[in-house]
């Protein structure tokens, strides 16, 4: 077993491990490889890469994600050694917390690793429709102004600092304003569509800006309010995928995530 790092000649022989019901596994290694804050490494058994996995840093935090073993080579601990290579390349003085989405066949392995289990995610999907929604006039376009509001918003939300991630997507945000406060924030082109809100009103309103483009919806299942939404509106609730965390346990607020931003972000 050779671990190394992900190199861009290895994005097209990363395809063959593509699961069959994830989004495609190229574009976010594309970024991976982009991102100083990111460590995309594989495994190599002969000529084959065997598993693969990779580390996002945030300000104190870190997420591990697209932990894959090819299948041909699961239940030979490949997927246990990446997720301990991967936990061993990440400083713990500065990053306290490591987050991951557990699938079922990878919950086990980081249950023996020490990941402990925090919340689930709901996943819903419903046949795709085309209702127009009226415009709102709550909602608005990002402006400079609110840089600040929108960054402490998404830092109460996730209990994480997330701005560096977020930086290069505050243009194409969409807000939700009461009071003349920000009360809600869509990122449409981030992951699946990010969207934190601390009120409900704005993140149903919010969510239904984005159930325009989109026909599913991934949400903490703390979020009681934006799950009955979506199942007033025909949505389906097709698994719950598990998010776990290694070392410190953080406050966040998982009520207020109407949609969260992918499988590697939370």
């Amino acid at each position: 077993m050779d671990i190394q790092p992900i190199h861009p000649q290895d994005l097209e022989l990363i395809k063959d491990l593509q699961p069959p019901d994830w989004d495609d596994i190229t574009t976010p290694h594309k970024f991976y490889l982009a991102s100083p804050a990111c460590n995309p490494i594989k495994m190599i058994i002969g000529d084959k890469i065997a598993g693969i996995g990779t580390t996002i840093r945030h300000y104190d935090t870190a997420w591990l994600a697209h932990i894959i073993v090819r299948p041909e080579y699961r239940g030979k601990g490949i997927g246990k050694a990446i997720t301990q290579k991967l936990i061993d390349s990440i400083d713990k003085r500065q990053f306290k917390t490591i987050y991951l989405i557990a699938t079922d066949l990878g919950f086990p392995v980081y249950q023996k690793l020490g990941f402990k289990e925090e919340t689930g995610y709901a996943h819903l999907t419903r046949k795709s429709v085309n209702v127009p929604v009226p415009v709102c006039s709550s909602i608005i376009n990002y402006e400079k102004k609110y840089y600040r509001q929108i960054l402490a918003l998404d830092k109460y939300v996730s209990g994480e600092d997330r701005s560096e991630r977020l930086k290069g997507q505050l243009d194409t945000a969409l807000l939700y304003m009461l009071e003349k406060k920000v009360s809600g924030a869509y990122f449409p082109q981030l992951g699946n569509g990010l969207i934190i809100a601390n009120n409900p009103l704005a993140g149903i309103g919010l969510m239904n800006l984005r159930l325009e483009e989109r026909d599913f919806a991934i949400l903490p299942l703390e979020n009681n309010v934006g799950i009955e939404f979506l199942l007033r509106n025909n949505f389906k609730q097709v698994r719950i995928s598990k998010r776990m965390f290694l070392g410190k346990r953080r406050q966040w607020h998982p009520a207020s995530i109407y949609n969260r931003i992918s499988g590697q972000f939370g």
